[in-house]
């Protein structure tokens, strides 16, 4: 009896000590794009500075043919009369993507490009007519899809990421009224409102919120009933 009680607790530490490598792994792994886009950022801001470049013109400029081009490249560009910018979007635009890409690791990918490129052709649409530089809106997009995910997912570790999102981020809202002209609250808006679309869009990906054990032993007595 002995040795089968210290055989469970050895076979439980090891299924306990390989969840943890599995999850180190997880964030491990999550880490990487991330870090990769901040990096990235930083060596354009870099290259731009030493090289006394100004890529503003790289920004989205609505509705005309040579503001296309800022689809691709505004969010990696930045005023240039300071780091202040892109210090403020690094910072969340890392815990954020973070976030989206440990707990939504399968559609991850997805959720970034589609936000970074609809939020980008909605401003080329939409926004007046001025250059729209910043990875805010991307910011925004993450933001809104994290916290919705976890409402509409009823699920208490995505509720928990969701109300942190907000008490960090709570005060973001502001920033989808035109309130500043400097600031591109378009980018924002549209950001915020494609991560509410792609939240309910891929409502089935990602964690699940778990069925009390009577609700599903119940839906499987409805089964069974109608298969008789």
């Amino acid at each position: 009896m002995a040795g089968r009680g210290t055989g469970q607790k050895t076979e439980t530490k090891e299924v306990i000590l390989n969840e943890e490598n599995i999850e180190r792994k997880r964030f491990l792994l999550s880490l990487v794009f991330p870090l990769f886009f901040i990096i990235l950022l930083w060596v354009i801001k870099i290259i731009e500075i030493t090289d006394n470049l100004d890529l503003v013109y790289y920004g989205i400029y609505p509705r005309k043919v040579k503001g296309l081009i800022g689809i691709l490249t505004s969010p990696l560009v930045h005023g240039n009369e300071n780091l202040n910018h892109i210090i403020d979007n690094s910072i969340p635009l890392f815990f954020l993507s973070l976030a989206v890409f440990y707990f939504y690791n399968k559609v991850a990918y997805r959720v970034f490009f589609m936000i970074y490129f609809f939020t980008g052709l909605a401003v080329w649409i939409f926004a007046r007519s001025s250059y729209h530089i910043g990875a805010s809106g991307l910011i925004y997009g993450l933001g809104s899809f994290l916290f919705f995910s976890g409402v509409i997912r009823q699920n208490i570790n995505l509720l928990a990421i969701s109300l942190l999102v907000v008490f960090l981020y709570g005060s973001m809202v502001w920033g989808i009224f035109p309130h500043n002209v400097n600031v591109s609250w378009e980018a924002h808006f549209f950001g915020a409102l494609t991560g509410f679309i792609l939240s309910f869009t891929y409502r089935k990906e990602g964690p699940q919120t778990k069925k009390p054990e009577w609700e599903v032993e119940s839906e499987e007595d409805e089964e069974g009933e109608e298969d008789e």
